[in-house]
């Protein structure tokens, strides 16, 4: 199919339905008109959709972790564990690596050897594998909505599997599921792949199934700026709507500035509905995740602590539907039940300590928001542009002229010439603009942030700011400050 940001036909998407569930054996046990109906037996305590519609409305801040492992007794009890134990809101299954590839052969010799060791030697859940019968069993064991966590740049059989079988929410994006976590998948090929899974979701809407997209707001998770990632999730809220999404969460990924991810979350919110509507989709009912900071943690449990706990309060106060659970083992690899529980008993705490409260409007505040949006609108606009008002289309030349480019990124279609780096506040800014399309008015306020720390710490602004940055967090603090000699 030719890529264009219009809503498959009926026609057009049966068609590469039948090349998609022939992909693994499990695919053909899913039948949409029975899916259909078993999700509509789904109560509102299990949706997606409802649950989170609930918490906007009452102004409460979800708590959800990240877990996932091979076996499925395991996983139920993982995840059980997490509900009962740690108190999360919303549960996931983090899908394991060889599935986010299509590699399902390895998958099935993974789930063997996990089974003849006694323990998951997988990093996640295979839930194509296991499929809608195994899938089913974990949704049916739990008393919250469910919903898959990946970094899948072809997540169609994924999807088709997963919603059949309950779980009411699929992360993910052609950009976001492809330029952080691959290096040779075009994003013509993946943005076409994720209008599959849109499209799907779009289906399930139009026979009365309400499902939850989420864009990955994070991206690499290492000084993303939030123009950036907050371009990227208007994009794919863009063309999942036009594909017939209804309920879309759009994310972003911890900075460490608090003044500037409070604005990023709320200038992603108020900008993304006012694009809804100029476009003419007036109903897709928008929530908010933020994530908990995504790059190095410290390796001491207390001071992991103090990062979620930072994490989870900027939530609160932000206002933001959802967050995203770190653990105290984050440094450490795949935590336990245990530890990841205590994550999230760390984080309701933050919640529950600051429901209500909400960080006041100040001239600092306007002006991160107003930098935001007018940095993320150029964006945007010139992508439209390349693609003569076709969002998908100009996203694609987007990414070849680097209009878009996310840093830290292995994928070959990335330019990878944008680089970033904080000001002396902590906030994340542009060192390099690469070929961004900014005014010479935001250029010049990056430019002049970081002029300031670099007369702070009595040095040139340059690269050596970045690596600093990037490994500050790790060893206990946020702006990578030189070492005084």
């Amino acid at each position: 199919m030719e890529l264009k940001n219009k809503k498959w036909t009926e026609e057009e998407f049966f068609k590469v339905r039948e090349e998609v569930i022939n992909q693994w054996p499990t695919g053909k046990d899913v039948n949409l008109d029975e899916a259909v109906e078993y999700l509509k037996k789904v109560p509102a305590s299990k949706s997606f959709p409802a649950k989170l519609k609930d918490a906007k409305e009452k102004g409460i801040t979800l708590a959800q972790p990240r877990a996932g492992v091979a076996l499925i007794n395991e996983h139920i009890e993982l995840l059980q564990h997490l509900q009962n134990e740690g108190g999360a809101d919303l549960l996931p299954s983090t899908i394991d690596s060889y599935t986010r590839q299509n590699r399902y052969d390895e998958c099935e010799v993974g789930i063997k050897e996990s089974l003849a060791a006694g323990r998951s030697l997988l990093n996640g859940f295979p839930a194509v594998n296991h499929g809608v019968h195994g899938c089913r069993q974990v949704f049916e064991a739990l008393d919250l909505p469910l919903q898959a966590r990946h970094g899948t740049p072809d997540a169609r059989l994924l999807a088709e599997i997963i919603h059949a079988s309950g779980w009411t929410s699929n992360e993910g994006g052609g950009i976001s599921y492809n330029i952080p976590y691959a290096k040779n998948v075009s994003i013509e090929k993946s943005l076409l792949d994720w209008q599959y899974c849109d499209r799907l979701v779009g289906y399930y809407e139009e026979h009365g199934v309400s499902i939850n997209r989420e864009p990955f707001g994070p991206l690499t998770g290492t000084l993303v700026p939030p123009s950036t990632s907050n371009a990227v999730a208007i994009i794919e809220t863009l063309l999942a709507a036009e594909q017939g999404v209804k309920n879309i969460t759009v994310g972003y990924g911890q900075c460490g500035n608090l003044i500037q991810d409070v604005a990023a979350l709320r200038a992603l919110e108020e900008q993304i509905n006012e694009y809804l509507k100029q476009y003419g989709y007036n109903d897709v009912y928008i929530t908010t995740v933020f994530h908990q900071w995504m790059g190095g943690f410290p390796q001491d449990e207390a001071k992991a602590f103090g990062v979620i706990s930072t994490g989870a309060a900027t939530a609160a106060l932000a206002g933001a539907t959802k967050v995203i659970v770190k653990t105290p083992h984050e440094a450490l690899g795949i935590p336990t039940k245990e530890a990841n529980a205590a994550g999230i008993k760390a984080t309701k705490m933050a919640l529950n300590m600051l429901q209500g409260q909400r960080l006041p409007m100040s001239k600092e505040l306007e002006t991160e928001m107003a930098i935001i949006k007018a940095e993320t609108k150029c964006i945007i606009d010139k992508l439209l542009e390349l693609g003569n008002g076709d969002l998908a289309v100009g996203t694609v030349k987007g990414f070849e002229s680097g209009i878009v480019d996310v840093p830290f990124a292995p994928s070959k279609f990335n330019s990878g010439i944008m680089m970033p780096a904080r000001d002396n506040n902590g906030a994340v800014r542009y060192l390099n603009f690469g070929n961004l399309p900014f005014t010479e008015e935001l250029k010049n306020y990056n430019t002049k942030k970081l002029s300031e720390r670099a007369k702070y710490e009595n040095r040139e602004i340059s690269f050596q700011m970045t690596i600093d940055d990037i490994f500050a967090v790790g060893k206990g603090q946020l702006i990578g400050r030189p070492e005084k000699k």
